[in-house]
């Protein structure tokens, strides 16, 4: 087992953890931060305050961006989504259903074995890049993931050889205004959080939607 510390996340590695052992870890509910499981190595991140303000803002935004634009969400948070077949498993940051939402929304739980993959994942690496769970993400079939990381947004869309490709814009959510979001994440700490997300709610409002 280690741990690596820093002022703004915590992790500790956990090597040969069986898929038992990491599913007893899961449904026991007893700790703490996000858990990535790939092929028996586990990971357990302590999010730090800065991650989670920066989680809550671009998430809000998401949010403000799918009401102004009509468009269904359905909000899975940091769900654990994982597949026995692939031995893998992992928690994003957010993640969202797109389409089939009345199908999802409906459900207590959700088997990847028989339902579909969300659509959205979000990312934000603070003081470590997440592209390592690029692969897990693709693995189960998250159709879109988000990367934010020092100041900047990468989109990472799976194309058909179910491999992601970087791209300018958001499949999932067309038209979302990427550098309106990147410029209100740059305004956290120096404004009201709740501020930063009005404004860029009257930003979307100001628009003009096809």
């Amino acid at each position: 087992m280690s741990a690596i510390s820093s002022p703004a996340e915590k992790r500790v590695y956990l090597e040969d953890i069986s898929w038992k052992t990491y599913m007893s870890i899961v449904s026991s509910g007893d700790q703490q931060g996000r858990i990535t499981y790939d092929r028996g190595i586990l990971e357990i991140m302590s999010p730090s305050k800065i991650h989670e303000q920066i989680r809550w803002l671009i998430g809000r935004m998401i949010e403000a961006f799918a009401e102004e634009s009509d468009i269904d969400l359905c909000i899975v948070g940091s769900t654990t989504f994982c597949r026995e077949d692939l031995n893998r498993g992992i928690e994003a940051d957010e993640c969202y259903y797109i389409n089939h939402t009345d199908l999802i929304r409906s459900k207590e739980e959700i088997d990847l074995s028989t339902d579909p993959a969300p659509d959205l994942a979000v990312e934000i690496d603070i003081s470590r890049t997440s592209t390592g769970k690029l692969d897990i993400y693709a693995a189960i079939g998250v159709a879109e993931v988000w990367r934010y990381c020092e100041g900047a947004l990468h989109i990472h869309v799976l194309n058909q050889a179910g491999v992601y490709e970087e791209s300018d814009g958001s499949v999932a959510l067309p038209r979302f205004p990427i550098g309106e979001m990147v410029t209100s994440v740059a305004n956290y700490g120096t404004i009201r959080e709740s501020q930063i997300v009005r404004r860029f709610r009257a930003s979307l409002s100001a628009e003009p939607r096809s």
